[in-house]
């Protein structure tokens, strides 16, 4: 925590995946995928093109009114922690100067489409968003081309506004950048790469989820907008980084057999003392750890098939939850008090209580307890985090994954996005 960050104000932070309070996600869910978007605007760049695949134009014209309100929309942009001169306002100003409708047209549907694509599904792309691997929240051309018809006629900022993440993070994120003075450029581009990660997010995060803040090391369950629990947890180290995934869980397995990942059985060197060893027919060495407290996996893991191999765990290593630092597994989410985590979980199926969850992991025997439904799990990656009253909380950029967001967001004056240097150092 930094300097920001005022102790009394521990009561008062907003729902977060970084803090207690009440979570509420945003309405207004995109699921369809798009395409990769192309390189981040520059100066020099002479149009402005859409981010997303969009389907032929409809029938409009820009009115005047309409067209005044998306360059005001534009010159206010920076509230919402994005660079006006990324859109261009001049080539609004020099279209309404001239008065030719169809030139005005033509340049207010490129600012829009981009300025929608933007705030729907963030203005980073490609190398900024470093290790991201969650859906995209960016509308798909028809549903902007749907918007643009409307933006054309009047009500723009409303139409825009609604495109933004209504979660309190999102908007207490906002009101602390602006109080934060211009001067104090670390605050700002701290507070600014934040919102922006909100922006990747989805919109809706689901009535029932797990958030992981990775910077935060802790994993919360939240329903309906409150968070019921939170957890000290153990991520990856700075050699092998926890992505930032989203993935269903489906079950808690008790006493599960930890399948050693291919990387870890290199790292072995051929010492597999109690592990199960075969080699498969594509002549690779499998090595499998059988269920007990010396397992890698403690005696609970929470399934989350993802392609990734992440998921939240139990750990015979206790002793780290007590770290400051908790960055020391090969990506999976080590979780304090485990079996309370998942008994939560598994509450809906009337089942599974502590009680019965400590009677099975007592047998020794591997079983496994289906969810009445998929809770979306979401590992996520925030620095920052705001409270009521407008202060921020801050996080140790443990994996360096500020710096590219930040050159990103400010590539429209700089001329483009540089990649942030990569740190290499001991868990």
């Amino acid at each position: 925590m930094n300097r920001y960050f005022r102790p009394a104000a521990l009561a008062l932070l907003l729902a977060s995946p970084t803090m207690p309070g009440a979570i509420q996600t945003a309405a207004f869910a995109q699921s369809e995928p798009r395409t990769e978007a192309p390189a981040t605007p520059t100066p020099t760049m002479p149009v402005l093109t859409p981010r997303s695949p969009v389907a032929p134009p409809m029938a409009h014209v820009w009115q005047p009114r309409a067209a005044e309100a998306l360059l005001e929309y534009v010159e206010g942009i920076g509230k919402e922690g994005l660079d006006p001169a990324a859109y261009q306002p001049e080539r609004i100003r020099t279209a309404l100067a001239q008065g030719d409708p169809g030139a005005l047209t033509s340049v207010a549907n490129q600012i829009f489409l981009r300025l929608s694509a933007d705030l729907s599904g963030g203005y980073v792309r490609g190398d900024g968003r470093v290790d991201w691997h969650m859906p995209d929240s960016a509308l798909d051309g028809n549903r902007q081309q749907l918007l643009l018809s409307q933006a054309s006629q009047g009500d723009v900022a409303r139409l825009l506004d609604s495109l933004l993440p209504t979660h309190p993070q999102y908007t207490g994120l906002r009101e602390a950048l602006a109080r934060t003075p211009e001067s104090d450029e670390a605050r700002r581009h701290l507070i600014r790469a934040n919102m922006e990660r909100w922006r990747w997010m989805p919109r809706n995060l689901g009535p029932r989820h797990v958030i992981v803040n990775v910077p935060a090391f802790t994993a919360a369950i939240v329903e309906d907008g409150r968070v019921i629990a939170r957890h000290r947890t153990v991520v990856g180290a700075r050699r092998t980084p926890t992505p930032q995934l989203m993935a269903n869980a489906v079950a808690v397995t008790f006493n599960p057999w930890w399948n050693v990942p291919q990387s870890i059985v290199r790292e072995m060197g051929g010492s597999f003392g109690g592990y199960q060893v075969r080699r498969g027919d594509d002549g690779k060495v499998y090595v499998r750890q059988p269920p007990g407290p010396r397992n890698a996996l403690g005696r609970l893991k929470i399934e989350m098939p993802n392609d990734h191999a992440i998921f939240l765990h139990d750990t015979p290593a206790q002793n780290l939850f007590a770290r400051p630092v908790r960055a020391f597994s090969h990506g999976c989410i080590r979780t304090q008090n485990v079996r309370d985590f998942a008994a939560l979980l598994l509450g809906p199926t009337g089942q599974w209580d502590r009680a019965e969850i400590d009677e099975t992991i007592a047998t020794g025997e591997t079983t496994r307890a289906d969810f009445v439904e998929p809770v979306p799990v979401y590992i996520a990656y925030f620095t920052a985090a705001a409270t009521t009253d407008g202060d921020i909380v801050t996080y140790a950029d443990i994996y360096g994954r500020d710096a590219p967001v930040r050159q990103a967001l400010n590539s429209a004056t700089t001329g483009g996005v540089q990649t942030a240097a990569s740190e290499e150092a001991a868990p």
